[in-house]
């Protein structure tokens, strides 16, 4: 199901980013077409017709409680529509949503709307521009505003969908090749027919290699899939050949051009190892990151906004209590109350991480031995701080000082970097993003101890997971689930 989301998204990503035009300017000498990016007029509607609800909704909300309308609540309404709209293009809401899930758009619309209203309240804070009325009108409108939104797409949706259930807003779509790709895409056409496709089948001239083939029934060759497309009893045709048939996807295009029928390339991007990939541009040529960072840009600055946000928030709750930790530690045996190692950081270089020290010695060399359960190394108290994870809560001192993230996979001793980066393939890809505090591998079970090459390779796992798939909002779930999840277990020591 995984591969299948995947495919799901490699779809819409090439329908919005990557139609291939032969009819097009040159670029250089050799280079016919470029590959631009397709957007609709419709999405433009989309915009305004947004930008009306929230200006609407805020003018009902005042005439319900019978109020005049000033220049106040034009700056207020000028202020949310501009965040909004800002918000809404970071969390995708105006993206192609034919093949997109309307769960996904409603979780957009939310959090978009969340966002504009946290720029209100820090406006209203600096006191810029004051709220006119109470605040239980200010907070009616910010209730109202979402619930009018999200109405708005069920009724776009529903009728959409109604229309295209019928047979009416469709489109035939075709598939060159057999493959396993090929398969994954015939399932998203067949089984969300919400999306408005209707398959005809697949077409090939060839029988794929016995390992590449799904054993599909294939409608017909090129021939008659040319032939189809001419009399106009198809629109679009998606080619799912691999990328080394090159002279051969260039014949079948040629061919193609003399249709009407759109023509989309699928490349199986899934023989790489993916992980946080995306499109870029140099001078019109497409360029697909097989490994990279998601916090690049934008995405950066809100990461580190979170961590510096949420790390001081919880600091100031801490503070307390890792002021009696300290003590605890120092009247309980000797040695330095912080204990400080080194480890590998974002890009791999190495970082100074902090924690209460747990053991009798304070071992930073590069042989460490991991703690083990009835440990002889670690003290009483430590024992406690390990099993709880309280011995931790210094490093979000390093969260502040930008050594690591609140979220993110967890940083381990150099040594043992060094140890399991030769044995887990794709394991210093960890290391694209900062170490975390808690992350995705330790509220789904593995935290503490990993004496044995799998536990490692479950821990990589899944924090390779957490790069390909982050987002704010999986933070927030992240932080939230630590809480119950993630400060205690029986493979702590």
């Amino acid at each position: 199901m995984r591969r299948i989301k995947i495919t799901s998204f490699l779809l819409n990503f090439w329908n919005e980013c990557v139609l291939v035009i032969y009819k097009g300017k040159r670029l250089g000498s050799n280079r016919a077409g470029l590959i631009r990016q397709h957007k609709s007029k419709i999405l433009i509607i989309g915009r305004l017709i947004d930008t009306l609800v929230i200006g609407v909704t805020l003018w009902a909300v005042l005439k319900l409680e019978r109020m005049e309308w000033s220049a106040e609540y034009t700056w207020w309404l000028l202020i949310s529509i501009f965040s909004f709209q800002v918000f809404a293009e970071f969390n995708d809401l105006y993206g192609d949503n034919r093949g997109r899930k309307f769960t996904g758009l409603i979780k957009s619309i939310i959090i978009s709307w969340i966002c504009a209203v946290f720029v209100l309240s820090v406006v209203d804070q600096f006191n810029q521009v004051v709220w006119p009325t109470s605040k239980e009108v200010y907070l009616f409108w910010c209730i109202a505003v979402p619930v009018e939104l999200i109405s708005w797409y069920v009724i776009v949706n529903g009728v959409v969908s109604t229309m295209r259930r019928m047979g009416r807003n469709t489109r035939k779509v075709a598939i060159i090749g057999d493959s396993h790709l090929a398969s994954e895409l015939r399932h998203i056409f067949i089984n969300e027919d919400w999306i408005g496709f209707d398959f005809i089948g697949f077409f090939d001239d060839r029988i794929a290699p016995r390992e590449q083939r799904e054993a599909n029934k294939i409608e017909g060759n090129l021939k008659e899939l040319i032939e189809k497309a001419k009399q106009g009893e198809v629109d679009s045709i998606y080619i799912t050949l691999p990328m080394k048939a090159e002279n051969r996807i260039k014949s079948i295009l040629a061919e193609l051009s003399d249709t009407t029928a759109s023509v989309y390339y699928v490349p199986d991007l899934f023989v790489f190892d993916l992980l946080s990939s995306n499109l870029s541009y140099l001078q019109g040529i497409p360029v697909v990151s097989i490994h990279d960072t998601p916090f690049y840009g934008v995405d950066g600055v809100l990461k580190r906004m979170f961590d510096m946000v949420i790390g001081s928030i919880i600091l100031v709750i801490i503070a307390v209590p890792m002021l009696v930790i300290a003590i605890c530690i120092k009247l309980s045996s000797p040695g330095e109350v912080i204990f400080k190692q080194r480890r590998y950081g974002f890009r791999g270089e190495k970082i100074v991480v902090w924690k209460f020290r747990s053991m009798s010695v304070s071992e930073n060399s590069d042989d460490v031995q991991q703690a083990q359960k009835n440990d002889p190394r670690v003290t009483k108290l430590g024992a406690i701080l390990r099993r709880t994870s309280l011995d931790e809560l210094p490093q979000f001192i390093n969260v502040l000082q930008g050594r690591m993230s609140i979220v993110g996979p967890r940083p381990h001793a150099v040594a043992h970097n060094e140890l399991y980066r030769g044995q887990i393939k794709g394991y210093m890809l960890r290391h694209k993003v900062k170490p975390g505090i808690t992350g995705l591998a330790q509220i789904s079970g593995f935290r503490g101890e990993t004496d044995t090459l799998d536990k490692m390779e479950g821990r990589v796992k899944y924090d390779l997971q957490y790069i390909r798939n982050w987002s704010l909002w999986g933070d927030f779930k992240i932080v939230f689930l630590t809480i119950f999840k993630g400060f205690s277990g029986d493979k702590a020591y």
